[in-house]
């Protein structure tokens, strides 16, 4: 993977990182945990498999699932030079 594309996949991790830490940081811990016990990835993991995320986190938030998933939306919506990865991941976030 080329620098530009790391520095990307880093930024975007971390946007949502930030958004699970704002909600509440002991559910990041939470999420790490499950994603560990599920599926033996780390929450950074998700990157290529966002069908982790979206299950954990689906479990975790409950009824406040799609708000989270707006905070992602808003918090990655800076993110310019990765459409097709935003696009992909929230399409199968969606589902």
């Amino acid at each position: 993977m080329d620098s530009n594309a790391e520095q990307n996949k880093l930024a975007f991790i971390n946007c949502i990182e930030l958004v699970i830490m704002r909600r509440n940081g002991a559910n990041f811990h939470l999420i790490e945990a499950k994603l560990n016990a599920l599926y033996n990835c780390k929450i950074w993991d998700y990157y290529e498999h966002p069908e982790y995320l979206r299950t954990v986190l689906k479990e975790v938030y409950k009824e406040d699932y799609n708000s989270i998933i707006e905070d992602i939306k808003l918090e990655t919506s800076r993110l310019v030079d990765i459409d097709k990865q935003k696009a992909y991941f929230f399409k199968v976030m969606e589902s």
